[in-house]
């Protein structure tokens, strides 16, 4: 979205509106979309496909061995034990971290945008599925920042395609709509329960904009359509080993080019009810033909139309709603087109509920740029409010203060309570207070782990400086000092501690207070000021006091603490590890550019050698011959035959420095006939346009100077003096007689000779004309003030009514009709 563009979604460079997540290298050179897809049937180790299972995950997680049936890459522990991918073939090779992959594929966006816009894109909202926990948007928000973004927002993609389903809508707030969005895509399947209501921004104000409250979320993390693919090529596998008795699982190329055709039936299926399954040399050059019936697929599938269909009992059990209090299921995801999932949701809520008035591959992420926009000052966007909840229970715990009368070695008892329940609203912010005498740490976990694949553990805060704070609370008169620290839980779905203080009202006969009262105009610590004491301030000068507001008394004290934040088990990307791999991604897209412009000017030079040959070879009536001489097509034949030459012995190694000098080369002795071409082609229009300011400046003249005449017999000041009428003809004289000389010097000069009269020079000389001329015409006639006949006339002229003017009086001479020149 940017001011002035269409909102629309971007195309790639192949003009498809919607990209694989992949990315790939093919001889050291970066693929992504379809291409890094299709390149994993010949390099299966060197395409990364479905990367959003990875995020996040400890390396020995279940769903690490989920990916690796479907996914050949090896995988390996990474530095912080999350999943990574080696580079290359060794398995002792460096990795890269899903981060960076995912990284990638931001950059790819990001250039695309780039494109479009025509200028820098910096700022990006992500859509992500509800069920992420705090791990895997670390993980987001981290590739996002190594691709050079900054994350305005994580929008859960159920409420991004409520956005989107409200842009064109209006609701009421006394009859609000209950829909759920349905979501089935490549990896998941989730189920958003959603009210649409109007909402104002004050009571008794006219409602002002869309509110959409999210009421429960449900899914299944791995019923998707990477489930169906992997069935589905199961039933490929199971029918090559039986018609070829060859086992082919231990195959990586192999299984890639069955994974693709499984994609390709898939597609086919959804339509028909069966497909024919074609690849050739498959294994052993053996040609791999089949037929697969829609029936089959399906009943490889039959256990998944429950957990397609769950997700959206368990949102509604979320939100303590019924199906009854539903208006519709609104459908999205490309999962939703296949006819089994299509009849299982359609068995469970109704064929009435079904509703497909989003665009099931663009809803989300319209949606999400129309979110963006709002969050920005540069657009003025339809007013939708999201309020979304947090899918799992967040507990913080703390150690109970240690006191004198504890046995010693025993430790104390440890406090758990819920910091933000399930169902909470993002956004919300809590005050946690304690009574402490020293530095605590607030240990945040889930409830229950998100999923068997992730920790319960999030992070720990350490707050420090509590004793020195309480002790300047203390000397500066506080009472009862307490710790304040605030927990929040943010729009993006993150858990922080952003700040933690220190806490004390101030007593009235302290010391601090008494100071303050002294001297009344001084400031207190906390930025409020302190009321002068009325008998000091009423002695204190014998100057009698201004009346002034007395300032107001400070009654508390607050001091900041330091927060430290440590990550108890799954650790977002670390400062350092963000700078290294920054740096290899900008180091990479330099190379990739360099490469990009080497091919670039290689091509553009083999280009121009082809066209060079062609003119060589035209024949004489041809527009290069008729303005070119024999030596200079001679000249340029040798040249070319010398960079052609070179080109097929040194052009693989060539830097593109080289390339640009070679095209120089010719270019050189291309340019005169060039300039010739153009010289003849734009000499029409310049001798026209000099020979008009010629005829302007002449008729302009011959009207000024007669009306001069007319202006001197009445005794009148005319708009034009004889000097200026003087100097634009001797202008004009000048520029006719070099015109007309240079005109017929030009005449003499074969048309294949440099032309003696450029037009560039022709149009500097008209210009000068040009504005000479124009200086007169725009120039202002002189201000005729009214004659004034006798005193008298004076005298009743000043008893006429003050508001009635006397018209000032026109110029004698008539309008010039090239005052509008």
């Amino acid at each position: 979205m940017k001011p002035g563009m269409p909102f629309d979604i971007l195309l790639n460079k192949d003009s498809k509106r919607k990209i694989r997540s992949s990315v790939a290298w093919k001889n050291g050179e970066r693929l992504f979309g379809q291409d890094a897809f299709n390149i994993a049937t010949r390099f299966p180790k060197d395409s990364y496909n479905s990367l959003k299972y990875l995020l996040g995950v400890p390396a020995n997680a279940e769903v690490v061995s989920y990916y690796s049936t479907f996914a050949p890459p090896a995988l390996a522990p990474s530095a912080r034990f999350t999943a990574a991918v080696p580079r290359g073939d060794g398995a002792d090779a460096a990795t890269w971290d899903v981060e960076e992959l995912v990284a990638m594929q931001f950059a790819y966006v990001r250039s695309l945008a780039e494109d479009a816009a025509g200028e820098r894109v910096q700022d990006v909202v992500v859509t992500v599925p509800p069920f992420y926990a705090q791990f895997e948007r670390d993980a987001i928000a981290d590739a996002v920042e190594l691709a050079g973004l900054r994350l305005l927002a994580l929008v859960n993609d159920g409420a991004a395609v409520a956005v989107n389903y409200a842009m064109t809508r209006q609701f009421s707030a006394d009859a609000p709509e209950r829909h759920i969005v349905y979501d089935a895509g490549a990896a998941s399947s989730r189920a958003t329960v959603v009210t649409f209501s109007a909402h104002s921004q004050g009571k008794g104000k006219k409602d002002t904009g869309t509110l959409i409250t999210v009421n429960g979320v449900g899914y299944d993390r791995l019923a998707g359509g990477t489930e169906l693919d992997r069935r589905l090529r199961e039933i490929l596998v199971e029918k090559f080993e039986n018609k070829h008795g060859v086992a082919i699982r231990e195959d990586p190329k192999a299984m890639m080019k069955l994974w693709k055709e499984a994609d390709r039936l898939k597609a086919i299926l959804s339509a028909n009810t069966e497909a024919s399954a074609r690849v050739e040399s498959l294994l052993n050059d053996i040609d791999f033909s089949t037929k697969v019936t829609r029936q089959a697929f399906e009943s490889a599938c039959a256990d998944m139309k429950d957990r397609f269909v769950q997700p959206i009992f368990d949102a509604l059990d979320n939100s303590n709603l019924t199906l009854a209090d539903i208006d519709s299921v609104i459908l999205t995801g490309g999962a939703t087109r296949i006819p089994m999932v299509r009849a299982a949701l359609a068995a469970a809520v109704g064929e009435d509920k079904i509703a497909m008035n989003v665009n099931s591959d663009e809803a989300a992420v319209l949606g999400a740029a129309l979110h963006g926009a709002s969050l920005s000052r540069q657009f003025r966007t339809k007013n939708i409010k999201i309020s979304d909840i947090a899918p799992y229970d967040v507990q913080v715990s703390y150690l109970a203060e240690h006191k004198s009368v504890d046995a010693p070695g025993v430790r104390p008892r440890t406090i758990t309570s819920t910091a933000f329940a399930r169902g909470s609203r993002t956004g919300t912010r809590k005050t946690v207070t304690f009574r402490r005498k020293s530095d605590f740490s607030l240990a945040f976990s889930y409830k229950e782990p998100p999923s068997s694949d992730f920790p319960a553990d999030l992070l720990d805060a350490r707050i420090s400086g509590v004793a020195e704070a309480l002790a300047n609370i203390t000397e500066a008169g506080g009472i009862d000092p307490i710790i304040k620290a605030t927990i929040l839980f943010s729009e993006s779905g993150f858990v922080s501690v952003p700040e933690a203080v220190a806490y004390a009202e101030l007593k009235d006969d302290s010391i601090a207070g008494k100071l303050k009262g002294l001297f009344g105009d001084s400031s207190a610590e906390d930025g409020s000021t302190s009321t002068a004491d009325a008998d000091a301030s009423s002695t204190s000068s014998s100057v009698a006091p201004k009346a002034t507001k007395p300032a107001a008394t400070p009654k508390d004290i607050t001091i900041p603490l330091n927060v430290t934040v440590k990550f108890t088990s799954v650790a977002p990307m670390g400062l350092e590890q963000k700078r290294e791999a920054r740096q290899r991604l900008i180091k990479m897209e330099a190379e990739e550019a360099a490469i990009a412009a080497r091919e670039e000017q290689r091509n553009i030079l083999e280009g121009y050698m082809y066209k060079l040959r062609d003119l060589l070879d035209s024949d004489s009536q041809h527009t290069f011959v008729k303005y070119s001489q024999d030596s200079e097509r001679r000249a340029i034949g040798r040249q070319l035959k010398e960079v052609s030459n070179w080109f097929n012995t040194h052009a693989d190694e060539a830097q593109t420095k080289d390339f640009v000098e070679k095209r120089t080369s010719l270019e050189t002795l291309e340019r005169p006939i060039v300039h010739r071409v153009k010289e003849i082609e734009e000499f029409p229009q310049a001798l026209n346009t000099s020979q008009m300011w010629n005829w302007h400046t002449r008729i302009f003249l011959t009207d000024a100077r007669t009306n001069l005449t007319e202006e001197e017999k009445a005794g009148t000041t005319g708009r034009y003096t004889k000097e200026e009428l003087d100097e634009l003809e001797k202008t004009l004289k000048d520029h006719e007689k070099w015109l007309n000389e240079w005109v017929e010097k030009q005449k003499g000069v074969p048309m294949n000779h440099d032309p003696v009269l450029e037009t560039e020079e022709m149009r500097k000389r008209a210009k000068v004309l040009e504005t000479q001329l124009q200086r007169l015409v725009q120039k202002k006639p002189p201000r005729v003030r009214p004659k004034t006949t006798s005193s008298s006339s004076s005298s009743s002229s000043s008893t006429q009514d003050p508001q009635q003017t006397e018209e000032p009086a026109k110029p004698s001479s008539p309008p010039n009709k090239h005052d509008e020149l």
